[in-house]
């Protein structure tokens, strides 16, 4: 079953690239927000996460913050 899986971060952050390499690895699809861009955005991630650090990823409404590859593993069942 595929998951719904957001990543929230911003493209020079060595983190989200390393998230987002991991999903792709995995064949997982995600969808890509770029917070740098869109302050709406910005807003709904700090809304689920409570905080400003990047990558925030949502999967399925799990919230995990940074690159926490046992976290994300975990979440995606993988």
């Amino acid at each position: 079953m595929r998951k719904n899986v957001k990543v929230y971060g911003t493209p020079t952050c060595p983190f989200c690239v390393r998230a987002k390499k991991f999903l792709e690895d995995n064949n997982i699809e995600f969808e890509n927000i770029d917070i740098s861009t869109d302050a709406e955005k910005t807003r709904e991630m700090v809304k689920k996460s409570n905080q400003m650090g990047v990558p925030v990823l949502d999967i399925e409404g799990e919230i995990i913050v940074g690159f926490d590859k046992d976290k994300i593993t975990q979440a995606l069942g993988l």
